[in-house]
């Protein structure tokens, strides 16, 4: 408490007087402010003095009853799932005293200090995490968490974690371990110098001795544990601390040691190995059964659970000399031509081998025997020793004769042979294994791969592996002896790594990263041609990055060791599509493809050339005319309206802030090209450009503080402004996103921008309640205004051509101000709060209130009228092009046209959830009717099409989060941010109906 300055904590209310009974010996309560709607109650807290037994409270422990009582009381520390890795899914609830003796005693096993530094490896959804997270916290550690992508590169991992951030304490599966590779492995995790003090392995199987001396350097000092456990007995249940010398020696009676033990069992933890009938053993194999009084958990629906049960763990192990070998899942313990294979054990064998740094065994539908492999690359140090590591592994295979034994120096002589060959990896593989195994443990298949797929646990994911080799069957079964088949193989695993339809066309001239592709996406495409068609390419990336799909085709076709040969005879002309009972769904990107090629031209004769769409139909034109659209569909075809997926980007957290579009000509002259970019932050701290016609990812930035509100982009088109939780204003390039200005105000910023389109002056509001003009030409802020009480959540709305900016404050006022000085020109004050966001146009403003109405002020500041609606009002205003109507949602999950003049109902629309959003209208002439639609969304993550004449409903599509950010609509594509993580783009599609006779 006294090291982080604990004063005030927030506690259930009907917990407060266990809480107080509790720790009266330590700390005195006081009760501050009590919150009936939320049943919490603020209290203040004081530290008594040290007692008269020397002992102050900062030096209790968690071992001591006073502390430990909390925890033991009943109730369920967390609730999650097995990954099902191992079996079906389970629902595991885990009781504080079930979790609590990994806390205690690896806390006390591992020495865990407040000089610590502990890695956060495993997901939230993964049970190690739990234990990193509190074996940080009850010791005052510090808990190292990063993004979850930088993961998945080890060489910027191995810095973070030990150049960075000298990480003391890691807990991680062998297998994503073995991510890092031998040289970072070497060189900076287990390095002489390293600062890794402890590495628990936990999970799978662990490494031999052997592979584990590989990885160190001589005077590496890290203390290596093996933990084991399950989640259904709440994550560890033993662990294992490998001796130094063990993994020290290289040779002498500790080299031939093949596996190491489990250990013994954590504090409270019963373990038993029972054979097939059942029975208790001592020594010999069986099943690991866990569980202890305390160590229970409720699974799926159990309601209630004996003390002490035993749960069985679906592992065998073996029992020698006291001390408990894992041998591997139970289903991995098969029978093959009548002999019981282990295909962990075979694993360790394969592992062994010079050219293999990674291996999976898999049993492929019950009866074909995979070996998934990573070949070790020139500069791998593996191959210095390899005979070391193939004896270990072989004694313990169960099926090893003193014959394969004695083969071992036959097959280090092979070794040496083909070492610095070029020869096929899978023959070398598997001859080496024929010295090494009996026929029947011997792999049907050898699959080289570029790494091993893991689950997000950084186990092996045997799932996916498996459909790597279905992938590639086809490929195999074919050669792909034909260019055509090549193409086809080529396209589909082109297609599955955009996820797109199978059915879509690649055009020869397609580049991945412009059709929707990033560059881990390329990464895993390079991956997947690699796996599937059997080649290997450096340059392979690099061609999929920067060149087209007939460039990879070709590429791929000189590396196949025959060259397909070209197909015949030529496919003939396409004819004309024949008619059908199925509608036709047109892409208006076709229709439009004529509009947008006039634009060009008439955005080529201008100056300064964008427009900017944001939320509640704002646009904003420089030298940008709206575009017309083609008039090419035909008028006597009944048509209706679709929507369908277009694309989607992940953004790593829930987005609630709104998309903005920049419209503008592209640095091509010759080509006319439009290019639209779309702009959004998320609560990930992260803002995105993607490109709006392929969703591809621009540039990315991870600014200071999380982001909910949406961007402006300012009056010369070169700066996109976005405000975050962190209180800073921050003017990032719109074509790189590097920073050019930061302004600092006094708290969270929630509120989006507006830009005055004759000063160029940035308009925004801070929760410190100001809201301030900034000059991004001079970089200050040339002057602020406080808005009479409340923070400023809503976007600021400037009306040009009357020089006025409305403004509006949770503290329920609405100001007008004077957008060149802040001066105000008039106020009005409800006593409510304003999340709704003033939307201005002709002589008027109008705006929601948190008590439901919808409020219409003249310019004068006259409220003219208000419209009631059945809950608060959060969404913003949008006003139809003829300025006739307003068009406004609110929480009763009704979106509301209004007649502008009087306040009289036009019509309503009933959505299936609440809507916070603003509506956007926008040009219906693209469904080949006329008039205006709507684009509304819901809360329950429906995004609807309405007609703006009479609400009809005219389509809709159901993303799979809630929405809370509003829909932006330019052309046929409507934009919107999910808080599922994703930002969204969905195309507008025009159906042909087929006509009745």
């Amino acid at each position: 408490m006294e090291r982080c300055h604990l004063k005030y904590c927030a506690v259930k209310t009907d917990h407060l007087q266990q809480f107080q009974k509790t720790l009266i010996k330590h700390v005195t309560v006081e009760i501050c402010v009590v919150l009936p709607k939320f049943r919490l109650t603020l209290i203040q807290i004081k530290l008594l003095p040290v007692t008269e037994h020397g002992r102050g409270p900062e030096q209790t422990d968690l071992c001591d009853t006073t502390a430990v009582k909390m925890g033991t009381e009943p109730g369920l520390a967390y609730v999650l799932h097995t990954s099902g890795s191992t079996g079906l899914p389970k629902i595991v609830r885990v009781p504080h005293k079930c979790i609590l003796p990994n806390i205690l005693h690896l806390r006390s096993l591992f020495q865990i200090n407040a000089d610590d530094v502990i890695f956060l490896a495993s997901p939230l959804t993964f049970d190690p995490s739990v234990v990193d997270i509190f074996l940080a916290l009850s010791s005052g550690a510090q808990l190292l968490i990063i993004p979850t992508v930088l993961k998945k590169i080890p060489n910027r991992l191995a810095e973070l974690l030990f150049k960075h951030h000298r990480t003391t304490v890691l807990q991680v599966t062998p297998t994503l371990l073995g991510r890092f590779g031998h040289r970072i492995l070497k060189q900076e995790v287990l390095s002489s110098g390293s600062s890794l003090r402890v590495l628990a392995l936990g999970g799978e199987a662990c490494p031999s001795p052997a592979l584990l001396r590989s990885w160190r350097q001589t005077d590496n000092k890290t203390q290596i544990y093996n933990i084991y456990g399950i989640t259904e007995v709440s994550c560890w249940a033993c662990c294992y601390k490998i001796p130094e010398s063990l993994l020290q020696s290289s040779n002498g009676s500790c080299s031939s040691v093949s596996s190491v033990p489990l250990g013994t069992p954590l504090l409270g933890t019963v373990m038993e190995v029972k054979n097939e009938q059942g029975v208790v053993v001592t020594e010999g194999e069986g099943q690991v059964f866990i569980g202890g009084e305390d160590r229970v958990c409720l699974l799926d629906d159990e309601e209630t659970v004996i003390p002490a049960t035993m749960r069985a763990t679906g592992d065998w192990a073996n029992i020698k000399d006291s001390q408990l070998y894992y041998l591997g899942r139970r289903d991995r313990l098969i029978k093959r031509h009548g002999k019981r294979v282990n295909l962990d054990s075979l694993q360790q064998v394969i592992l062994s081998l010079p050219q293999v740094v990674a291996c999976a065994v898999v049993l492929y539908k019950g009866s074909r025997l995979l070996a998934f492999v990573v070949a070790s690359t020139s500069g791998d140090e593996k191959a210095a020793s390899p005979l070391p590591s193939v004896l270990q592994c072989v004694e313990q295979l169960p099926t090893a004769s003193l014959e394969h034994r004695e083969g071992l120096h036959s097959c280090a002589v092979h070794q040496e042979e083909t070492a610095g060959a070029d020869g096929d990896l899978k023959r070398q593989i598997l001859n080496q294994l024929a010295l090494l195994l009996p026929s029947y443990s011997l792999p049907d298949t050898v699959l080289p791969i570029p790494s091993l797929c893991l689950t997000p646990h950084g186990k092996v994911d045997m799932e996916a592996l498996m459909k790597i080799h279905e992938r590639q069957r086809p490929c195999l079964d074919s050669s792909c002896d034909d260019i055509s088949k090549l193409k086809k193989t080529l396209q589909s695993v082109w297609q599955e790594a955009l996820g797109i339809p199978k059915d879509s066309t690649i055009e020869e001239e397609s580049n991945f990263l412009l059709s929707g592709g990033d560059s881990l996406k390329a990464l895993h495409l390079c991956e997947d041609i690699v796996t599937t068609v059997g080649i290997n390419s450096p340059e392979l990336l690099e061609i999929i990055l920067d060149g087209t799909f007939s460039d990879i085709l070709h590429h791929v076709a000189r590396l196949m060791p025959t060259p397909p040969r070209e197909s015949s005879p030529p496919s003939l002309p396409k004819t004309k599509r024949q008619h059908t009972d199925v509608p036709s769904m047109v892409p208006l990107k076709k229709e439009c493809k004529r509009h947008v090629t006039q634009t060009a031209e008439r955005l080529h004769s201008g100056k300064e050339l964008f427009k900017v769409i944001r939320r509640a139909s704002e646009v904003r034109t420089i030298n940008i005319r709206n575009p017309e659209i083609s008039k090419s569909l035909k008028a006597d075809v009944p048509r209706s309206l679709g929507v369908s997926l277009s694309w989607s980007s992940d953004t790593g957290r829930c987005v609630d802030a709104s998309p903005v579009l920049l419209v503008r000509e592209g640095t091509d002259q010759s080509s006319h090209m439009i290019i639209t970019t779309v702009f959004i932050g998320s609560h990930s701290h992260r803002m995105q450009a993607l490109h709006m016609d392929t969703g591809s990812l621009l540039w990315e930035r991870v600014l200071g503080g999380r982001i909910e509100a949406s961007a402006a982009v300012s009056h010369c088109g070169t700066m996109v402004v976005i405000g975050c939780y962190d209180g800073c204003v921050y003017f990032l390039s719109t074509t790189s996103g590097e920073t050019l200005w930061m302004f600092e105000t006094g708290d969270a910023v929630k509120s989006s921008p507006a830009v005055d389109p004759l000063t160029g002056l940035v308009m925004v509001g801070s929760h410190d309640g100001h809201v301030y003009a900034l000059n991004p030409k001079v970089r200050q802020c040339v002057w602020k205004r406080h808005c009479g009480g409340g923070a400023v959540f809503s976007s600021p709305c400037i009306h040009p051509s009357h020089r006025q900016l409305y403004v509006a404050s949770l503290g329920g006022h609405v100001l007008c101000l004077n957008p060149d000085g802040g001066e105000v020109l008039w106020s009005h004050c409800k006593d409510v709060p304003f999340f709704s966001s003033p939307n201005c146009f002709s002589d008027n403003v109008v705006i929601g209130s948190v008590d439901g109405n919808i409020c219409f002020f003249n310019n004068t500041g006259k409220l003219v009228w208000q419209f009631l609606t059945n809950g608060p009002v959060f969404s913003s205003p949008c006003v139809t092009p003829d300025q006739q109507r307003v068009l406004c949602g609110s929480h009763d999950g009704r979106l509301y046209c209004l007649n502008c003049a009087d306040g009289s109902l036009v019509w309503t629309f009933q959505t299936s959830g609440k809507v916070y959003s603003s509506p956007f209208v926008f040009d219906g002439s693209i469904t080949g009717g006329r008039g205006i639609l709507v684009a509304l969304a819901s809360t329950d993550g429906t995004v609807w099409i309405l007609d703006a004449e009479d609400g009809q409903l005219l389509a809709s599509h159901t993303l799979p989060g809630e929405l809370f950010s509003s829909p932006v609509v330019y052309e046929q594509s409507l934009v919107v941010g999910c808080r599922n993580d994703y930002v969204y783009c969905l195309e507008l599609i025009v159906k042909e109906e087929k006509q009745k006779e």
